[in-house]
């Protein structure tokens, strides 16, 4: 029995992302008369093939493990496209502020309210709400230990869904990020690092004369042309 084409059925269909262990047994559920079930290997098999057909050109979507399963999504070059089917929806973007916020509990999470404010140290109340709204995030509890029990914030399927990671460990490392903006120090050769360097230029000291005239410092100059009065005058 070719096992490809009713994958595929179960991929496109599911209103959640499946992985193979879950795949493995839906087919084998619906094909109960079958003497030898299939076992993960086989299925795998079947789906690393998929995966390989949905990345040619000719499709506009692939066959990607994102939010813990696999599941069919568009392909980035098309994402355009279908923005207009549901207007501003998608094409609103998230503030800088609910963009910080949500930085915050991707990389501290499970976080209160209180632990992300006193990293942001500005109020959360609006971005938080506005993170709850778009379902990228969720409520997962209280803190039983901390004083007044606060919600405990984390992120949601459909932000796993969104960024294309299966668990926060997807995210990229700190270091990672950082490194993209960090300058590195020029080498210098060994040449150029035995170059003397020239002496510095004698140091000038301009003084005004007493008739308002700048002139050079000179040190064996009377002291009435550094400071006083112009005896002419």
């Amino acid at each position: 029995m070719d096992i490809i084409p009713h994958i595929e059925a179960l991929i496109f269909a599911s209103d959640k992302p499946l992985n193979s262990v879950e795949i493995t047994e839906l087919i084998n559920n619906a094909f109960g008369f079958m003497d030898q079930k299939l076992t993960l290997e086989q299925v795998q098999e079947a789906i690393d093939s998929l995966i390989v057909k949905y990345s040619s050109e000719a499709y506009p979507f692939e066959i990607k493990e994102s939010g813990g399963g696999l599941q069919f999504l568009t392909k980035k070059d098309y994402h355009k496209t279908i923005a207009q089917l549901n207007g501003e929806k998608f094409l609103k973007r998230l503030s800088n502020a609910a963009l910080e916020t949500l930085a915050i509990i991707a990389y501290k999470q499970p976080v209160t309210k209180g632990q992300i404010e006193s990293i942001r140290g500005v109020n959360t109340d609006y971005s938080i709400q506005k993170l709850l709204e778009k379902e990228l995030i969720v409520i997962t509890g209280r803190n039983e230990e901390m004083p007044g029990k606060p919600l405990v914030y984390i992120t949601s399927k459909s932000f796993m869904d969104y960024f294309g990671i299966n668990s926060s460990e997807d995210l990229p490392k700190l270091r990672e990020v950082f490194a993209e903006n960090l300058v590195e120090p020029t080498v210098m050769n060994q040449e150029e690092s035995t170059v003397q360097e020239e002496p510095l230029a004698e140091e000038v000291v301009l003084i005004v004369s007493g008739k308002g005239e700048l002139m050079e410092h000179e040190e064996d100059a009377p002291s009435g042309d550094e400071t006083g009065p112009d005896p002419a005058k």
